[in-house]
């Protein structure tokens, strides 16, 4: 998620919550400590997802995604198929560019 996205995120949410808060409480200062505690509780909440979604991957799959050993690996390898001299394997009736 990219930073913009997130603190749009917070920022709407904080003003709802400020707006309800003041509208029950009719206190500004209770609305404005109540609304800092909503935005410390909801950056650990994130905080605390994002920890849980780095260790959820485990080391080996951050390890291979790191040094590029996760990429898919084309069929002519894996079935081990010969490619004709002149011919490279590609899509079906589509015409390669021309660059190699």
């Amino acid at each position: 998620m990219s930073l913009l996205l997130f603190l749009r995120g917070l920022v709407g949410v904080l003003v709802v919550f400020g707006v309800v808060t003041y509208l029950v409480t009719d206190s500004l200062w209770t609305t404005l400590i109540q609304t800092v505690i909503c935005g410390v509780l909801i950056q650990i909440g994130y905080f605390a997802a994002v920890l849980f979604l780095v260790g959820r991957t485990g080391p080996d799959r951050g390890r291979k995604a790191a040094h590029g050993e996760d990429r898919a690996v084309p069929k002519a390898t894996l079935a081990r198929e010969e490619v004709p001299a002149g011919r490279r394997p590609g899509v079906p009736n589509v015409p390669r560019s021309g660059h190699s």
